[in-house]
């Protein structure tokens, strides 16, 4: 028996962990919640296949529920699976040894928080230009930022990095943006990095 996605909204992610480890139907009201939001995210921090970033999402859900007992619930759910897709696509890559793939379809679909020259058609592609140039640390850092409206501790969970270093390292990946748009001479009149 699948349970139904209207008895899965009603129930706090706690209450799906705690049946799940009764009945394991319930997990798939966690996938349910989170699969869109996760393929998201490892859509905007590479450019893997539709079927590398299903294989992606199993391996890390199938990931989470043998460490299930390990889960911290002090921390925040969604934090926490951020964490194991984040390390899952890291390992991902790695096996693929395919180094072009992280990092090379930034911000195709901008947020409104991320909100470059308006009218100007070319910022999109320009954008995108300036983040391929960047280092995968200061990438991900502007994605969970911008386009995922993460808090700093969330972030910190998520890359298991100090909150303060969350804050420089944002500080740093926008003067590395800036930067690099300097450098170009790019047009990008509005933009939440300045």
């Amino acid at each position: 028996m699948i349970v139904s996605r209207t008895i899965c909204e009603k129930l706090s992610d706690e209450e799906i962990i705690s049946r799940s480890l009764v009945d394991l139907e319930y997990f798939g009201c966690l996938y349910q919640r989170y699969e869109l939001q996760l393929q998201f995210y490892v859509s905007k921090m590479s450019d893997f296949s539709a079927d590398e970033i299903k294989d992606i999402m199993q391996n890390a859900f199938i990931k989470f529920w043998k460490n299930i007992n390990g889960f911290d619930s002090s921390m925040k759910l969604s934090s926490y699976l951020y964490r194991v897709v984040h390390n899952e696509m890291i390992s991902h890559w790695r096996k693929n040894q395919s180094s072009e793939k992280i990092g090379q379809t930034w911000f195709s679909d901008m947020s409104t928080q991320v909100n470059p020259c308006e009218g100007n058609e070319n910022s999109r592609s320009e954008i995108d230009l300036v983040l391929n140039q960047m280092p995968l640390k200061f990438k991900e850092i502007l994605v969970l930022k911008f386009l995922e409206d993460m808090n700093y501790k969330e972030i910190s969970n998520i890359l298991k990095i100090p909150e303060g270093t969350v804050a420089t390292r944002i500080s740093k990946a926008k003067k590395v943006f800036l930067d690099i748009v300097k450098k170009q001479d790019i047009d990008l009149r509005k933009t939440d990095f300045c």
